[in-house]
């Protein structure tokens, strides 16, 4: 299921018990924010936080075209966060927090549709060994936009000791990026990085990210937006091929021919073109 529009380049994760930094979030460039009401909120906090939060999405908030998501509990509090949330306009989606099966996520789209919610989209969080070998069937789910792995808690579910080059994590990513493109889905958001003060770190991870097929970021503090979005922002020359790849698919379809040849020849396929549209897509988030 997908959005209009671009993709997020950044995803910027804001504590749902903090009217402080709720009240700042939208100015601080994220392109989209995800309001956290799990771990960021003391158990004795949720229900406060997730009135706080319900009340600032209907405030009438300017949002400058940033999409809202927010990141609801796992468990019997995901009843109540769904319920109040649900058929909120200015919500783009919810954020399931150790999403484990699509049985569960599919209970989430059911719960939004008897509230009579038909726009609230799902983005399912990744979080342990067993939701991983299920993405396809969670990425299948009902309302599912996007999916996001929690690496934290996955690392330590399946004992993963990840070193710099964060080659240990390769295997489950390439899992869910392959299973977002199998389901016909959006590709999936980056993890959150844990790097807030080493800029040539974040940068050599978030293009690393890029590279294994993720689109866009989550991020944890606000020092990372400007590196995501450099790192998630096309190239003129990147943007220039892109461009002359959909001219010629464009020509083609004009044509009536069902072969697409770029301008030395070569013949571009369906995923050629489909990567050139997700590339001026995101030139669009910018």
């Amino acid at each position: 299921m997908s959005l209009a529009g671009a993709l997020p380049r950044s995803y910027l994760f804001v504590p749902g018990d903090a009217p402080g930094k709720l009240a700042k979030a939208l100015g601080r460039g994220a392109d989209a924010l995800i309001v956290d009401l799990e771990d960021a909120v003391p158990p004795e906090g949720k229900e406060e936080a997730r009135s706080a939060v319900v009340a600032w999405l209907r405030s009438g908030l300017e949002t400058g075209g940033a999409q809202l998501w927010v990141r609801v509990n796992s468990g019997h509090l995901r009843v109540a966060d769904v319920r109040e949330l649900a058929g909120i306009p200015a919500l783009t989606g919810l954020v399931l927090a150790k999403a484990e099966d699509a049985a569960e996520v599919a209970t989430v789209a059911e719960l939004l549709s008897a509230a009579g919610d038909d726009d609230t989209l799902l983005m399912p969080l990744l979080e342990t060994a067993g939701s991983i070998l299920d993405a396809r069937e969670i990425a299948r789910a009902p309302r599912v936009h996007r999916l996001q792995i929690g690496e934290v808690d996955l690392t330590a579910d399946a004992g993963l000791l990840p070193g710099p080059d964060e080659a240990e994590l390769a295997w489950p990513r390439g899992m869910v990026v392959l299973a977002s493109a199998a389901a016909g889905i959006d590709p999936p958001v980056g993890p959150v990085s844990r790097l807030t003060g080493d800029p040539e770190a974040l940068t050599l991870s978030t293009e690393r990210v890029r590279r294994q097929g993720f689109v866009g970021r989550a991020c944890i503090h606000p020092a990372q937006l400007p590196i995501v979005h450099q790192v998630f922002t096309p190239s003129d020359e990147e943007i220039a091929e892109a461009r002359e790849v959909l001219a010629a698919f464009e020509r083609a379809t004009a044509a009536g021919s069902g072969v697409v040849l770029d301008s030395q020849g070569l013949m571009l396929d369906a995923a050629v073109i489909r990567l050139a549209r997700r590339t001026l897509g995101t030139v669009s988030a910018g």
